[in-house]
């Protein structure tokens, strides 16, 4: 049985503040919080996320491919 809730239960999961897009996802945050969950306000915001997250799913599939060739 796992101990503690200071341990994950899966170490290697992606945290959003570890993204390189957290600054694209708490603009959006503060941009439904501005204009009171509007958002049609935001779409602009959610579009940067949205390309950004898709930019870091393309260069980990990169990653990943290029480890599994040397394996």
């Amino acid at each position: 049985m796992a101990s503690g809730a200071s341990t994950p239960p899966y170490p290697s999961a992606a945290r959003i503040s570890d993204s390189q897009c957290y600054p694209q996802y708490t603009a959006s945050l503060k941009c439904l919080e501005e204009y009171n969950s509007d958002k049609s306000k935001c779409q602009k915001h959610f579009d940067i996320y949205k390309e950004c997250k898709k930019q870091e799913r393309l260069a980990r599939l990169e990653r990943n491919k290029s480890r599994s060739l040397f394996s």
